[in-house]
């Protein structure tokens, strides 16, 4: 009898009604971490995290492999390996509980007859036994619970559904109660709380559950309840002879929900809306390709208000799930966003891990498309810059339907794929009226009726404009809206403020009054944002960019937050939408001296700089630091502790500081290039490390500083390595080994040798390459510089093992690793511990191989994917020459999935080194 395992409650493993012995509290939690993700490889440091969170023991791995060990003798039958860098658990899902509760809940969604959902939904509420993962306390536990806390009420909400529509709201009544007393705020819960009242001869009590939730909403939040609910109370109080019907199932399953949230005040449209829906039913009866949908007109009409109203009016027609992206077309001051990085983030959504999405643009593409076939699906494309922009985006299945939105007409579109955009009209009178009405009460727009007529007329029908303008009137309630309409009418004059025409939507003037209803002090931190490069900002950035306290730029934020001049895509993280943001740039011009800005930007330079020196050191602490003077006063640089927290501060201001290399000045444009160049080069961002490098040395070369020149040119070098030509890296190395020499910096010296070695290596000029390595050992011996010589060592190991001297090969590794040891670099250590493999692999000691190989993977950072590349290669082909097919196989697919990720000639030829091994199945 097979093996039953449970996480929905205590951790446990059952044979038949037998519970079994499964240890202490952490070794329940390692079998829990991997049965949640059963079948699926969970990385050595991710299982650790999870089990352990910060408080990991000092041997983290040995304490894994013990555990697993005492699990393996304890659950006979259990297949617990090793597979690349992780561990994985083989067993069928449905033995899980947690995988038997998600299948149970997918198969009742998907079916069309209640009786039999509303049975496999009863079955699958039955596999909860308490507390998901009870007795694990890390984050990890505590994030993981409070999702799958959601999908059981998810559950139990369409559970409910059914059983309205079946006639059983007698027995929900005391589930209800009680589970709405612990959900107050709830809409859909209370619904059916209401619902179930009403058909048990309760109707007062059911309007009382509404006004309860409604005083609530108002206290709490300053809302109302939604559309819904206020129809079902509208149906309660009338006795409407529509009920006892439930209200629409809303299906809860875990899929992508990534729409924004609906407009809350939404007018007019209703001929749009219908056509929308007329189009996709058309389409649909086709059936040839996915459903595409398109809506184009000018900035500042309403294209994606229009898309989230239908989209959200539409959500039981899409549930396998809804993906969104905004592409920023036309956004002023920054790039569209790739169709590859839309991609990317589409294809995480989709649970495809990291390293397994494609580099190359054609196979992202494909694969999205494979993930989303036959799944019903909505895709919203906002903001699309033309045609060209959204082809690879779309899928081609016709259960998948794409709304898109663009101010380009999308002629390429509608020739290539028969779409033909929705043309978005200004609103007319009547509706521009109902939005300003919707926004300022009926009162105050009936008292001021000349007044109202001058702002439509200004506004001219642009919802943009009309939101803009509701917005100052709230902000004054006592101004009247003569005052409004006075300014207005003299800045339209001036600037031409409503402008539909115009394809950057010129709003200056409107945009001000925004501005203008801002205290002085909150104006101000308003156009020095405008200065900012890059697509957002972070908290400790916008601090340094405004000269305040991080608690007062906080403060700040929040009330340009409120007057929807700044949002946050992410908890302290800042963006302004495009049209503002180019306003805050103007704002910034007029209204700040240019002392002032100077002051602004170099505090901000000076925080990345500084931020970003310190976390390149973390990375790589044996790299030769900047001589920088101290940052000026209020930069305030983040204080990162460790080599995790440098990556991700690197991982999230990259965009952010490739933007401030690009600001004139250069002093600040080579150190900042200089400062990302190692993470660019480990995460193998060739071309913006290739960019950066350019923009350094010309910026190094104009300010004729020699120091900055011969560090952009090796990097430079390096970069071209993998992108460029051998000759062009050759003329940018010999630039910075003479550069080196006149300064007498025998370090850069010794790294400008080792690279040319390199290129010789790439060459196949082994001997020239070795030649180059023995110089750069001489000079880091010369200058007494360890860690040097360590990598010179390396270098010459490498170079006397591709000539097959492999002893001597060896003996020089082994030097070398003894004094990276000392000088406490893991990344150098793995590098070196991969070469000692190589060498024992071709030596035929493929077993030795194996050892250090696996042990350079495990001290190899995460990020530092060239060098895993190269590792998880060597190991796959130990394993081949052992006979070890299937670990061998897992290897080089590891490795070439990794390779995919980085794209350039490298993926390509990986690829096609293993195809053969790749693709002939094991014996």
């Amino acid at each position: 009898m097979g093996l039953r395992f449970g996480v929905l409650g205590e951790i446990e493993a059952l044979r038949g009604q037998q519970r079994l012995e499964i240890g202490p509290a952490r070794q329940r939690a390692v079998l829990a971490v991997l049965l949640a993700e059963a079948n699926r490889v969970v990385p050595l440091d991710r299982l650790a995290e999870r089990v352990w969170g910060r408080d990991q023991p000092q041997r983290t791995a040995n304490t894994v492999r013990s555990y697993l060990s005492r699990l393996r003798s304890a659950l006979p039958g259990t297949t617990i390996e090793r597979r690349g860098e992780g561990y994985v658990l083989e067993t069928e899902p449905e033995s899980v509980d947690l995988h038997r509760f998600r299948a149970l809940v997918a198969r009742a969604r998907s079916g069309d007859r209640d009786e039999g959902a509303a049975e496999l939904l009863a079955e699958a509420l039955g596999l909860w036994r308490g507390e998901p993962f009870s007795g694990m306390d890390t984050a990890w536990a505590a994030d993981t619970r409070t999702a799958l806390l959601a999908e059981r009420l998810g559950a139990e909400l369409d559970h409910n559904d059914i059983q309205l529509r079946l006639g059983g709201h007698g027995g929900l009544l005391p589930n209800l109660l009680s589970c709405a007393a612990e959900h107050p705020l709830h809409e859909r819960l209370v619904g059916q709380l209401m619902l179930a009242l009403y058909r048990d001869g309760r109707p007062a009590d059911a309007l009382e559950q509404y006004q309860h939730l409604r005083s609530r909403l108002s206290e709490e939040l300053g809302t109302e309840p939604g559309p819904a609910l206020r129809e079902l109370h509208h149906q309660v109080l009338a006795d409407d002879p529509a009920l006892p019907g439930a209200p629409p199932r809303v299906a809860n399953a875990p899929v992508p929900r990534q729409l924004p949230a609906a407009p809350r005040l939404f007018v007019g449209r209703g001929r749009e809306l219908t056509a929308l829906t007329r189009r996709m039913e058309i389409q649909r009866e086709a059936g040839e390709a996915a459903v595409a949908l398109a809506v184009d007109g000018p900035g500042g009409i309403g294209k994606t208000w229009l898309a989230l109203t239908w989209a959200h009016a539409n959500l039981d027609r899409f549930p396998d799930g809804q993906l969104y992206v905004n592409l920023r077309g036309f956004a002023p001051q920054a790039e569209p966003v790739p169709p590859s990085q839309a991609l990317r983030a589409f294809l995480e959504a989709l649970g495809v891990a990291d390293t397994a999405i494609p580099a190359d643009l054609d196979a992202r593409s494909a694969l999205f498309r494979s993930l989303v076939a036959g799944r019903r699906m909505l895709i919203v494309l906002d903001n699309a810059r033309d045609s060209a922009h959204l082809v690879p985006l779309l899928p081609a299945d016709p259960a998948c339907t794409v709304l898109i939105t663009s101010r380009d007409r999308l002629t390429g579109l509608a020739a290539g794929h028969g779409v033909q955009p929705l043309d978005l009209e200004l609103l007319g009178e009547r509706h521009a009226r109902d939005l300003l009405t919707e926004h300022l009460g009926a009162h105050r727009v009936r008292a001021e009726p000349g007044a109202v007529r001058e702002l439509l007329s200004c506004c001219g029908g642009l919802p943009l404009a009309l939101g803009i303008v509701s917005a100052r009137a709230i902000a004054h309630p006592d101004f009247p809206l003569s005052v409004l309409a006075e300014e207005l009418r003299d800045a339209s004059a001036r600037l031409d403020a409503l402008d539909v025409d115009d394809t950057e939507l010129n709003l200056r003037t409107v945009l001000s009054w925004s501005s203008r209803a801002l205290d002085p002090h909150a104006a101000k931190v308003f156009a020095t944002l405008g200065l900012a490069p890059g697509p957002d900002i972070a908290l400790p950035a916008a601090a340094a960019l405004t000269g305040l306290s991080r608690s007062a730029t906080r403060v700040v934020l929040r009330t340009l937050e409120t007057a929807n001049l700044v949002w946050q895509p992410a908890p302290g993280r800042y963006r302004m939408h495009d049209l503002v943001r180019l306003h805050a740039s103007e704002q910034a011009e007029g209204s700040l001296s240019d002392d002032e800005r100077r002051a602004a930007l170099r505090r901000l330079l000076d925080h990345l700089l500084w931020t970003g020196h310190r976390a390149a050191l973390l990375m790589k602490p044996n790299r030769t630091p900047l001589e920088l003077a101290e940052p000026v006063r209020g930069a305030d640089p983040v204080e990162l502790a460790d080599r995790d927290e440098a990556a991700a501060w690197f991982t999230a201001e990259r965009l952010v500081v490739l933007a401030a290399i690009d600001v004139d000045w250069p002093e600040y444009t080579w150190r900042l290039a200089w400062m990302i160049a190692d993470f660019l080069e480990q995460t193998c961002q060739w071309h913006e490390y290739v960019g950066s490098q350019r923009k350094a040395l010309a910026a190094a070369q104009e300010l004729g500083d020699l120091d900055g020149e011969a560090r952009a040119s090796r990097n430079l070098a390096r970069g071209l390595g993998r992108v460029g030509t051998r000759e062009e890296s050759m003329e940018h190395l010999e630039r910075a080994l003479e550069l080196s020499r006149e300064r007498g910096d025998r370090f850069n010296e010794g790294m400008a040798h080792l690279d040319i070695g390199m290129v010789h290596n790439n060459a196949g000029d082994l001997r020239g390459a070795l030649t180059c390595v023995r110089e750069a050992l001489a000079v880091f011996e010369a200058a007494g510089h360890r860690h040097g010589q360590a990598m010179a060592l390396n270098n010459i190991g490498w170079c006397l093992a591709e000539l097959g001297e492999l002893r001597d090969a060896l003996a020089y590794c082994h030097r070398a690793l003894a004094l990276q040891e000392e000088t406490g670099e893991p990344g150098a250590c793995a590098r070196t511990m991969d070469s000692i493999g190589y060498c024992h692999h071709r030596l035929g000691e493929h077993a030795e191989a194996v050892t250090w190989l696996n042990r350079a993977l495990d001290s190899l950072p995460d990020n530092d994917l060239g060098s895993r590349i190269e590792a998880l290669t060597h190991l796959g082909d130990a394993r081949h020459a052992l006979g070890e097919h299937d670990a061998a196989r897992t290897a080089w697919l590891t490795a070439a999935d990794l390779a995919g990720t980085t794209g350039g000639p490298a993926a390509d030829a990986l690829r096609e080194r293993l195809g053969g091994h790749v693709l002939t199945p094991s014996p």
